[in-house]
């Protein structure tokens, strides 16, 4: 959905949207420039061959399945995460900013799909922020592979797009944004487990809370390679995101809040999307965003859950149209229909252009000043609105240079208008009436860097 952006109000709302601050300063403002310009840089340094390249090796070790051998050098799941380990830590050699890599596990027994001790090995590398290295903003992409039986461990299962194609786009951004750095923490995960319940994630969600990471967007990439659907429809101009509207642990008390005050369509998570269609719009050539409403496919799962039920916010981003023929299939032909996850279903370009998506957003993220918190809202039977949130202050701030307000119309998808209004803790518009929009609030670097827009109150809460 492409987004419908000003940075001026419109000519109708000029002459009655007179603004004013308790806690201006009084000097001028400096606008920010409209854009954080390196993102067209990085965008144009993703190569389609690397992809492929890293997409055949994983293809190569036969199957992935969690269950499968972890002893040989050649197949299976072991092989396929120190192969991950070691090409995360021959990236890290030519990086202006070295990765530190690790491995977070834990042993899974006593699952319906891991009936038997299994150790679940996630591959992490991490590209420490300068400014402020707690804050993280991760994106992930599964290991293991599986075939039409979800317990069959043995059989031949490529993967190819399924999920070679999300982990092969996570170390393509690493060498690319490893080159430069940024304020905040780019985390790049290689998640296994996630075909036998999604363990990986709530191994390494579990991992970021007891370590004081302050997650706050996970991009799970599932599927990002394939352009022709089983409903027929080759398409390489689009891609889907997924997103939750709500937290799924929110009290009585917060619903009752949110009913009254509004955030329904506006956690978190939503507006980590709509900050993934903006990307889109203002970065990738030929890629328009889809915008799903709901937290994955309908009545299917994947590795963002763990961290959204954790309040980290998180989406999914894939293609838009599958092919079940090439999903969780066994390799075989029947009535000449050819079935399997093989690498000959894969689009090299496509997954460069979903991976340059997932770059430019994790740059933005990353150079954007700390997210807004505690932002909050009034203006009950009022003509004017005012928004006031905690400014952000010490060294992780020493990028920002102000805030910017956002409003939309209550039915519509997108922010609609903005104003920059300073490095201020508060902002009154006036003769703009509260019940007749929704409103929110952004960070603004120096250099052109934004947070995602923060809904007042618990429901779209990035957290501290």
């Amino acid at each position: 959905m492409r987004a419908f952006l000003i940075s001026a109000l419109p000519a109708c709302l000029i002459a009655c949207a007179h603004a004013q601050s308790e806690t201006a300063l009084t000097e001028p403002q400096s606008i920010p420039p409209a854009e954080f310009t390196l993102t067209h840089e990085l965008v144009a340094d993703v190569s389609a061959d690397r992809i492929k390249s890293d997409i055949e090796s994983l293809v190569g070790f036969g199957t992935r399945h969690t269950l499968s051998d972890t002893i040989s050098d050649t197949r299976g799941i072991g092989a396929a995460r120190r192969w991950i380990e070691a090409e995360f830590k021959t990236i890290s050699e030519g990086c202006k900013v070295p990765l530190e890599v690790v491995l977070v596990s834990d042993m899974i027994s006593g699952e319906p799909r891991i009936p038997e001790p299994v150790q679940v090995v996630n591959v992490v590398a991490i590209q420490r922020g300068t400014l402020d290295p707690d804050r993280m903003v991760m994106m992930a992409g599964d290991i293991d592979s599986r075939v039409s039986d979800v317990m069959n461990y043995t059989d031949d299962s490529p993967g190819a797009n399924d999920n070679a194609s999300g982990m092969a786009g996570v170390l393509e951004a690493a060498r690319v944004l490893c080159q430069h750095e940024f304020a905040g923490t780019i985390v790049y995960a290689g998640l296994s487990g996630e075909e036998q319940g999604l363990f990986g994630g709530k191994i390494l969600a579990d991992h970021a809370l007891e370590n004081g990471w302050r997650i706050k967007a996970v991009l799970n990439n599932d599927m990002i390679g394939n352009i022709e659907g089983v409903d027929g429809v080759i398409d390489n101009s689009t891609a889907r995101v997924f997103s939750e509207a709500t937290w799924v642990d929110e009290t009585p008390e917060e619903a009752r809040d949110r009913r009254f005050r509004g955030g329904e369509v506006d956690g978190a998570s939503r507006n980590l999307a709509r900050y993934i269609d903006k990307m889109a719009d203002m970065f990738i050539p030929n890629l328009d965003v889809m915008m799903v409403y709901r937290l994955d496919r309908f009545r299917r799962g994947g590795h963002h859950r763990p961290f959204t039920e954790k309040r980290m916010p998180g989406v999914r981003i894939m293609e838009t149209h599958e092919n079940y023929n090439r999903q969780h299939q066994d390799l075989r032909t029947e009535d000449g229909v050819d079935y399997g996850d093989v690498i000959e279903g894969v689009d090299f370009e496509y997954a460069a252009k979903l991976t340059a998506l997932n770059i430019a957003t994790l740059a933005n993220l990353a150079a954007a000043p700390p997210i807004p918190s505690g932002v909050e809202i009034e203006g009950a039977v009022s003509p004017d609105t005012k928004l006031s949130w905690t400014p952000a202050t010490g060294v992780t701030a020493s990028n920002l240079a102000g805030y910017k307000i956002y409003w939309r119309l209550t039915d519509q998808s997108q922010w609609q208008f903005s104003r920059f209004v300073g490095e201020v803790s508060d902002f009154t518009l006036e003769n703009i009436v509260i019940d007749n929009y929704y409103f929110g609030v952004a960070s603004v670097s120096i250099d052109g860097a934004e947070s995602p827009v923060v809904f007042p109150g618990h429901a779209g809460s990035f957290g501290e």
